[in-house]
């Protein structure tokens, strides 16, 4: 298992109930590929963002480290772009040095 940095954009009209929901299914996808979180995942809060996307000027960041099997990262991606509440997201492997902090 590798580990890896989920970064999550999500809608920022969206209310707190439906970001504790939507955070649930991303955490229960992670699951689903027999994947582990690592500690606990950062909310960032809403932000602007650097370029208009669709009609999104805002979002609400939030990031999830994990371990998973490399194949299982693609399947979890593909998921995770159906849902329409998800503005943008990126998974990459944490630098060596950022492993040692």
């Amino acid at each position: 298992m590798r580990e890896y940095e989920g970064l999550f954009i999500l809608k920022a009209d969206l209310e707190k109930e439906e970001l504790s929901q939507l955070y649930h299914k991303v955490t229960e996808g992670i699951k689903k590929y027999n994947g582990e979180i690592i500690g606990v995942p950062e909310e960032w809060g809403k932000k602007r963002l650097a370029y208009k996307v669709g009609k999104h000027k805002d979002g609400v960041y939030y990031l999830i480290r994990f371990k998973m099997e490399p194949g299982q990262v693609a399947q979890l991606n593909a998921d995770c772009k159906l849902n329409e509440s998800i503005i943008r997201l990126m998974f990459t492997q944490p630098s060596p040095a950022k492993k040692a902090v």
